[in-house]
C-alpha cells in the first residue's frame, strides 16, 4: 500500500505541476518582468531535460536501487520547487524548471519500476490503472489548481504546495517501500548518451526559438543546427559501442516501432503546443481576458475529451486494428487544428470548445494504441527499451513543438502588428499560423500511421489507458510485466 500511495501521489503532483505552468506564465511574466517569449523556456527546458534523463534515471534505479533513486528524485523536486518559489527573476524560474524536468522524469521512471516489482498479475493491473488515473487527475487538476492559487496566493503558491506534498512522500517511501535492484542488468550507465541527447536538443531548440529574430540563415542559427548535427552523429557512434545504450539502435530497424514512436512524438507535441498557446491566448487582455482560474476552467474540454475517449479505445482497436485507430485519431486532431486556423480576434470562448474537444479526443485515440504498438512490436526482452524510446519521444515532442509554435505565434503576431493590425487581430493571426503548423503535423501523423498497420490487433492494456488519458503530460510508461500478462 505504501508503494502505491507514494508513487500515485508523486505522479499526481508532477503532472499537476507540469500542466499548471502554462497557466502561471502571464503572472510570472508580470511579477518578474520577463517576456513570455523568454519564459517559454520554463516549458521547453523542462521537457528538454526530461527527455535526456528519463531513461538514465530508470537505469540508475535498476543498478543502485529504485527506492534510493526515487527518493533522490523527490529531493530534487522539492529543491526545484523552493528555488522557483523564491526566485525573483525569470532566469531563476527557468533554471528551476530545468531541474524539475530531471526530478519529474526520475520520479515517474522509478515510480513505475517500483510498482512493477512490488506487484504482479491482477494486482499489477490494478496498480498500473491507478497510477495512470493519478496521472490523468493531476493533469486535469493542474490548470484549475494553478489558476486558483494565482488568484489567492500568487503563482509561488503552487510550488510551495507541491514541495510540501513531495516532502510528505519521503517518510512514506522510507518506511513502507522496499528497496529493489536488477542484478542481471549491466552496471554500465550511458551518461555520455544522456549528455549527447541534451547536446542535440538544446541548440536545436535555441535555433527554433530565436531563428526569427536572428535570421534563419544567420551564423547563430546555422551554428546551432551544426552543433546539433555533430552531437547527433556522436550519439549514434556512442550508442553503438556502449554496453547498455540509452537507445538500442537495433530496435529502430522495426518500422512498426518507428511509426508508433513518431506518432507518440507528434501527439505529445501537438497537444503540448496547443495547450501552451491557448493558455496564453485566453488570458491576454486583448482577446478573452480570462483570469488564471477561468483559463484553467477553459482548458477542461481538452482534458475531458482525452478521458472520455479512453474507454472506446480497446473496442476500436479490436474492430479496426491499431493503424486505422491511430489514423482516425490524427484525422480528428487535424480537424480541430484546422478549425483553429480560422480564429479571429473577436472570437469568444464558445468557438474554441469544439476544436479543443476534437483535437484532444483525437490525440487520446492516438496515444494509447501507439503506446501499445511500440511495445507489442518487439520481443518481451525488449519491451523496456521500447518503452524508454516512447517516453523519450514524448518529452522531445513536447519540447520541440512548444518552441516551434511559440516562435511562429510571436513572429506572425509581431509582423501583423507592424502592418497596422489591432492587438487582438495580430494575436489571432499568430495563433492561426501556429495552429496551421500543428494541423500539418497532425496530417503527417495520418500518413505515418500507415507504418503501424502491421501491429496485430490486441487488447490495449491499462498502462496505455493512462497514457491516453494523460498524454499531454507525456509521462505514462507501460510496464513490461503488465504487457506480458496481456499476451498470456
Amino acid at each position: 500500500m505504501a508503494v502505491l500511495i507514494a508513487t500515485c501521489v508523486s505522479t499526481l503532483v508532477v503532472n499537476a505541476n507540469t500542466s499548471a505552468v502554462s497557466i502561471l506564465l502571464p503572472a510570472i511574466s508580470e511579477d518578474t518582468g520577463t517576456s513570455l517569449d523568454t519564459l517559454q523556456w520554463a516549458v521547453t527546458g523542462y521537457s528538454l531535460v526530461g527527455a535526456a534523463v528519463i531513461v538514465t534515471s530508470g537505469a540508475l534505479g535498476d543498478v543502485f536501487g529504485r527506492r534510493l533513486v526515487f527518493l533522490g528524485g523527490l529531493a530534487l523536486f522539492i529543491v526545484s520547487c523552493v528555488l522557483i518559489a523564491l526566485s525573483g527573476s525569470g532566469a531563476g524560474v527557468i533554471a528551476g524548471r530545468a531541474i524539475q524536468g530531471a526530478a519529474g522524469a526520475t520520479i515517474l521512471a522509478c515510480g513505475m519500476s517500483l510498482l512493477s516489482v512490488s506487484t504482479s498479475g491482477a494486482g499489477q493491473v490494478r496498480a498500473v490503472t491507478l497510477w495512470g488515473g493519478a496521472s490523468a487527475v493531476g493533469a486535469a487538476a493542474g490548470p484549475l489548481v494553478g489558476g486558483v492559487l494565482v488568484d489567492g496566493t500568487g503563482w509561488q503558491g503552487l510550488f510551495w504546495i507541491d514541495a510540501a506534498i513531495a516532502l510528505a512522500c519521503v517518510p512514506v517511501t522510507l518506511r513502507g517501500v522496499a528497496e529493489s535492484r536488477d542484478p542481471e542488468r549491466s552496471r554500465s550507465i550511458d551518461f555520455a548518451g544522456t549528455l549527447l541527447i541534451a547536446a542535440v536538443l538544446a541548440p536545436a531548440l535555441l535555433a527554433l526559438s530565436e531563428g526569427a529574430q536572428w535570421g534563419w540563415v544567420s551564423a547563430g542559427v546555422l551554428g546551432c543546427f551544426a552543433v546539433a548535427l555533430v552531437a547527433g552523429v556522436a550519439f549514434v557512434v556512442v550508442e553503438r559501442r556502449v554496453a547498455a545504450p540509452l537507445v538500442d539502435l537495433r530496435l529502430l530497424k522495426d518500422r512498426v516501432l518507428i511509426g508508433a514512436t513518431v506518432g507518440i512524438l507528434l501527439s505529445a507535441g501537438v497537444i503540448n503546443g496547443l495547450m501552451y498557446l491557448v493558455s496564453l491566448y485566453f488570458q491576454n487582455p486583448a482577446t478573452l481576458a480570462l483570469s488564471p482560474f477561468e483559463a484553467g476552467l477553459a482548458t477542461l474540454p481538452a482534458t475531458v475529451g482525452l478521458i472520455a475517449v479512453t474507454p472506446l479505445v480497446p473496442r476500436m482497436v479490436q474492430r479496426l486494428g491499431i493503424g486505422p485507430v491511430i489514423a482516425a485519431g490524427f484525422a480528428a486532431a487535424t480537424a480541430g487544428c484546422v478549425l483553429l486556423v480560422f480564429v479571429q480576434g473577436d472570437w469568444r470562448y464558445a468557438a474554441f470548445v469544439l476544436p479543443l474537444v476534437l483535437l484532444a479526443a483525437g490525440l487520446g485515440l492516438v496515444n494509447g494504441p501507439a503506446s501499445s504498438a511500440s511495445t507489442s512490436a518487439v520481443s518481451a526482452d525488449d519491451v523496456g527499451a521500447a518503452s524508454g524510446i516512447s517516453n523519450m519521444a514524448r518529452y522531445i515532442g513536447a519540447a520541440a513543438f512548444t518552441a516551434a509554435v511559440a516562435t511562429v505565434n510571436a513572429t506572425v503576431g509581431e509582423s501583423r502588428r507592424s502592418e497596422g493590425d489591432g492587438t487582438a487581430d495580430a494575436l489571432a493571426a499568430g495563433l492561426s499560423a501556429a495552429c496551421l503548423l500543428l494541423a500539418v503535423a497532425s496530417g503527417a501523423g495520418m500518413l505515418l500511421s500507415a507504418l503501424a498497420v502491421r501491429a496485430r490487433r490486441r487488447r490495449v492494456g491499462p498502462g496505455a489507458y493512462g497514457s491516453a488519458a494523460a498524454s499531454h503530460a507525456h509521462t505514462v510508461s507501460v510496464a513490461s510485466t503488465a504487457l506480458d500478462s496481456e499476451r498470456r
